[in-house]
């Protein structure tokens, strides 16, 4: 099994990486492996809504995204880590969440799902929630923790004082651990409920 995880923060070894490196650990412990993908500070064109990646599964778009996506849909579980701002997860990120779910979100049915925020005060939550509605809406399998998944510090190195913060991540990584094996284990075991075919309601008259 493998885990890839997105680090949306431009800082590549800030807070955001800390805390993705505290579920990670626990992951590896469990034998699963591992990646960093480090989206923060690219170069990441925003979806441009032409739907040309709905009849080929790719955006048209000839930057890292295809080669991002194309890791999601081979791991077991997808990791993303953001920083808070202005309440919400960065802009990079979101431009490459819209791209790669939009374009593979069908593909990502049943995989393990978990998201974590790094905040210097507040709005982690509505953080959480931006990556969250990726998951829900593709029918991913979503692990929780002690408290909602949010580590606090600003300047790098902070975090690290966050005593709850740092347990909430180790316990986030046990749960998605436990999570990945049961559903490995249940494979052949339980049958998956069929995918129903979407069925679209314009509620404009």
């Amino acid at each position: 099994m493998k885990v890839v995880a997105f680090n949306g923060s431009p800082r590549a070894d800030g807070n955001t990486a800390y805390a993705i490196s505290l579920v990670l650990a626990e992951l590896e412990k469990q034998g699963i492996g591992t990646e960093v993908i480090q989206v923060g500070a690219q170069a990441v064109h925003g979806c441009i809504g032409c739907g040309q990646c709905g009849k080929t599964g790719r955006c048209v778009f000839d930057d890292k995204v295809n080669e991002w996506a194309d890791r999601m849909v081979e791991a077991d579980g997808i990791l993303v880590g953001t920083p808070v701002y202005y309440a919400g997860i960065n802009g990079t990120l979101k431009c490459f969440l819209d791209r790669a779910f939009y374009s593979r979100g069908r593909q990502m049915r049943h995989k393990v799902g978990a998201s974590l925020a790094a905040v210097r005060r507040t709005g982690g939550m509505p953080a959480l929630e931006d990556i969250n509605h990726f998951f829900t809406i593709s029918e991913m399998l979503m692990p929780s923790s002690s408290y909602w998944n949010v580590i606090h510090g600003s300047q790098k190195g902070e975090a690290q004082k966050d005593a709850e913060g740092v347990q909430i991540m180790r316990v986030l990584g046990q749960n998605m651990a436990w999570l990945l094996q049961m559903r490995q284990n249940a494979a052949g075991c339980i049958e998956e409920p069929a995918k129903e075919p979407k069925t679209p309601m314009n509620f404009i008259r």
